[in-house]
Parts: C-alpha cells; structure tokens; sequence
C-alpha cells in the first residue's frame, strides 16, 4: 500500500457504502482523497446503515436481473478480500439463505422456486437451490422443527454487519489520512477535474443527493426493524414468502435481528406506518414464537436510489468525473463490482469488467 503525496488527487462526493469504499481503495492505491458528505460521519442519511446487508445473488434473482446477479456472484467473492484488509472486523458469514412459506401460500412458493431454477440454469456457476422437507429445515434451522414443512436452501449466500462495516470503513479513511469534510454538501459543478488547483479525479457517489445531477434517480422506501433476540436462534438469513409481505430476517452477532420486508415508491422518510410495522412483526413471529419477547431497538426508513430500470449504472460526466448510482435494494451485493469497475477504469482509462458484468456505463454529452 502506497500513500505518496505525490500520487493523484481525487474528490468523493457522498460517504455511504459506495463511496466510503472508493475513497478507502483510492488511498490504499496512493491518491489523495478528499471526500465531502452532506450529513455526518454516524452515516445516519445513508440506506446503507439500515440495510440486511445479505448476499443473496439467486434469492434475488426472482425480482432482478441477470447482471445484479452475476454482481452478486462476484461480490460473494470479492467481500472477503475487501474486509481481509480491515483493521477492525466485520461480522461476515456464508452459509446460505433459507427460504419458508406456510401452507396457504405454497402456490408463490412453486413459482418463486421456479423463478430460482430457471436461475441456475442460465448461470450454472451459481450453487444449485435445494428443496427441503420438514427433516431438512430442522436439519439447519432445529428451533424451527415441526413449524414448516418445506423450504427451500439456497447454499453459499452470504451476509455481513452494515454498520460495523461502515465504522471499518470510517475508521480506515482516518488511518489513511484522507481528507472528511462532515455537513459539507458538494456538486460536481463545484469542480473542474484536470484544471490547475482542481482535483485529477471526481466521483460522485451521493445517491439521492444526486438527484438534481441525475434526473431519473427515484427513491425507494425501506422500512427495517432491528431487534434484540436472544432466545431466538436462527444461524441464517431465513425469508419468508408472502404475497403480499414478503419478509427477511438475517441474524447478526449477539441476538440481533435485522428484519424487513416493505418496499414502496416513494421519497417519504416519515416514520414507519402502525400497519406496516404490525405487519413486519406479526410476519417474524409467525417464522418463530420467541420474537413475540423480543425487543425492539430501532424501526428505522431510508429510501434507496434507485434507476428506472433498477439497475446500477456509471456516468461519465467528463473525462476525469464519473457518477456513480442506482444501487436500489442491492447495494452490498453490487457495490464491489461496481468498485472494482471504477478502479479498473480509473488505473486504464478503459473497463472490460463492466461488460462482462453488464453494467451500463453512459456518457452525457
């Protein structure tokens, strides 16, 4: 790792998830970095802090398309690099996602499982989805025996700790000396790359912020509860099928449960609807009776930046300035193959992994 003062200078805007992790790799790479982000370093106005953050390429494939999913694949590999240069740890597991429903819904349950097959045979790379009988969901789940009666498993998904990683992520930007400027919004209109006193590079990472920038940006709401369960053991992120409140529940370290499951158009960071809320909880409860002592931390909303498509995508909006958007619902799942596209780009002026990955890189006139 190289942090010359000699190397080239480069600008982040935003310090979500997208752009905590570019300004990390552009320093340990030796630029000078200056970031600015419109709230603080607590990334409170960031989706990123309430997000699962699962690692689920072939659970999402029944509402994505194939490029997120081969993102997702290549993030599965990439994440473990990434953190294994962390000085501080991030909680990171791969054992699967568990996928249940009850009785009444069996018939979402056949389509979503065909959903996942006709996955697996366009991308035979991914591990191959398992129908699983009552024996087989008390064989990974044993506090779910006699509760379902089939599921599904979904072999070698993954998941980390959001917030962890986004105090990791903080944590090295000051070991590196980067430059913070907290409460600082920027544009990239503030900025001429490549001029004399300006900085070489320029990325735009804001999300939403970059709304004015990137007409077509729209927000997503996600509501997301995070609860403290200590009597309810479950070692996977586990989704439950519902057609009309689908819901996740991904289990992080010491009894702490992130659950979600709604998602609706809009720009709205108002709390959480009564009935929304009753609905999130009553859907855990029915997977497993200990939620019902559980106790609840935090119900938190965030609306994600999302494309009309729903796709990520990288703009040019200059030689030297790039804008980075659209993470929608998967950005821990994409963002190291967006990451990896950037610093491609960025080191040779070219990229061959964003069409391998399908990622859509425009340029505006």
């Amino acid at each position: 790792m190289t942090t010359s003062n000699q190397g080239p200078s480069s600008v982040v805007l935003g310090a979500g998830l997208m752009g905590r992790l570019l300004a990390w790799q552009l320093a340990r790479a030796g630029h000078r970095v200056t970031v600015f982000e419109t709230g603080g370093a607590d990334a409170q106005s960031s989706p990123a802090r309430i997000a699962a953050a699962m690692l689920a390429p072939l659970a999402e494939s029944a509402i994505t398309e194939a490029s997120v999913v081969e993102m997702g694949r290549h993030a599965l590999t990439r994440w473990p690099q990434l953190l294994a240069q962390l000085s501080l740890p991030v909680f990171f597991q791969r054992t699967g996602t568990l996928i249940l429903w009850h009785r009444q819904d069996a018939a979402e349950a056949r389509r979503f499982a065909g959903q996942l097959q006709a996955t697996n045979e366009k991308n035979p790379a991914l591990p191959k989805v398992q129908a699983l009988d009552a024996a087989g969901v008390k064989q990974l789940e044993p506090s779910l025996e006699n509760r379902f009666a089939q599921g599904l498993y979904l072999p070698g998904e993954g998941q980390l700790d959001n917030r962890q990683l986004l105090a990791a992520l903080l944590h090295e930007l000051q070991a590196l000396k980067v430059e913070l400027h907290w409460n600082s919004p920027r544009t990239p209109q503030d900025f001429q790359p490549g001029a004399t006193g300006q900085p070489d590079w320029l990325f735009d990472c804001r999300g939403l912020g970059a709304s004015a920038q990137w007409g077509q940006l729209r927000g997503v709401r996600g509501e997301v509860a995070r609860i403290h369960a200590p009597e309810v053991s479950l070692s996977r992120p586990t989704r439950l099928i519902h057609p009309r409140y689908p819901i996740y529940i991904a289990p992080k370290q010491d009894g702490l449960f992130v659950i979600g499951a709604t998602e609706i158009e809009s720009n709205d960071l108002s709390p959480p609807s009564v009935r929304s809320t009753l609905e999130l909880l009553s859907a855990a409860y029915a997977v497993h009776p200990g939620f019902g002592e559980a106790r609840i931390l935090e119900i938190a909303t965030q609306c994600r930046p999302t494309l009309p498509d729903n796709l990520p995508a990288v703009r040019h909006l200059g030689p030297r300035c790039l804008q980075i958007n659209g993470l929608y619902r998967h950005g821990f799942m994409i963002s190291p193959a967006l990451l990896d596209v950037v610093l491609e780009f960025v080191n040779g002026q070219t990229t061959t992994l964003a069409a391998s990955l399908d990622l859509r890189m425009e340029t505006v006139a």
